[in-house]
């Protein structure tokens, strides 16, 4: 049977990742801070076993990896710096780890600035097993980091320009992990993952208000007036930054990409905004 560890195992795609495994043949591994907190959020299943678990606490990594072979491997936010990361990759490396599925960006191989890249080729040089998974702008940011923005004010604020997104779904990446994770045949592949649809700003903001019955308007702010009002907020530097990265790429069109890789992993089209917006909606429209 496979040992599966899950990191980010209570983020938006590691939750998704460790509730379809339940459903596999495997024993899961949610490698989480807080145990109680995580199985409070998770559930007490018999499939999932709670490790704690600390990229800044080489502690915890013996305990983790001494009974796994695969390893889900989702970057903390907060950590943006390959020497913060690298310790625990070296960990699963002697551990013995066959496998790791990293979720990364699109781009990645390109842009060497953004930490996904690095992590990338750091994976390459400890010549780990990997699938790397270069996902397009997660859905799920909508009603997560911009949940505010959209539910009490009524705005996207973004600041992409014109830009087109194609983006996707995180329920589709974490389907896209699953195969990878339980199929050897994916073992040194790259797959980059995009929805069918590349959107502007300006056409989500009015799928929302079509979808929604309520107006939502895409305001375009300037990067720096972007980057203050996020810290302003409260969200960690490292974080706002590599937003900022990430939407001056959308700004600059290269964000547009759509690939078939979603639709041929899981044989299926991939979730559209619309039926995301859909099956969320009760994220922006309760008070």
């Amino acid at each position: 049977m496979l040992n599966i560890l899950v990191t980010g195992a209570t983020g938006n795609v590691g939750k998704e990742v460790v509730r379809l495994l339940t459903d596999q043949n495997c024993q899961i591994y949610a490698a989480v801070r807080n145990p109680e907190q995580a199985k409070k959020i998770l559930g007490d299943s018999s499939k999932i076993s709670y490790v704690e678990f600390d990229f800044t606490n080489p502690n915890t990594f013996i305990n983790a990896f001494r009974q796994t072979n695969k390893l889900f491997l989702v970057r903390p936010p907060a950590l943006a710096n390959i020497r913060e990361i690298a310790p625990a990759l070296e960990a699963a490396k002697q551990a013995g780890i066959e496998q790791i599925v990293f979720l990364s960006i699109v781009g990645a191989d390109r842009n060497r600035i953004v930490p996904h890249s690095k992590i990338e080729r750091y994976i390459n040089q400890l010549e780990i097993g990997a699938t790397f998974l270069r996902a397009g702008f997660f859905m799920q940011n909508l009603n997560t980091v911009h949940l505010e923005d959209i539910k009490t004010r009524g705005e996207l604020f973004i600041p992409a320009g014109n830009g087109k997104t194609s983006f996707i779904d995180i329920r589709d990446i974490a389907a896209v992990a699953i195969r990878t994770l339980l199929e050897n045949e994916h073992i040194n592949k790259v797959y980059t993952l995009t929805g069918s649809e590349a959107l502007t700003y300006y056409q989500v903001a009015d799928i929302f208000t079509e979808v929604l019955n309520k107006p939502i308007k895409y305001t375009n702010p300037s990067l720096i007036t972007f980057i203050f009002t996020m810290r302003s907020k409260g969200l960690p530097i490292n974080f706002v930054l590599i937003m900022a990265v990430i939407y001056t790429t959308t700004r600059l069109g290269l964000a547009s990409q759509i690939t078939p890789e979603t639709e041929q992993l899981l044989n299926r089209p991939p979730l559209t905004m619309r039926q995301y917006i859909q099956d969320y909606q009760q994220y922006w429209l309760n008070s």
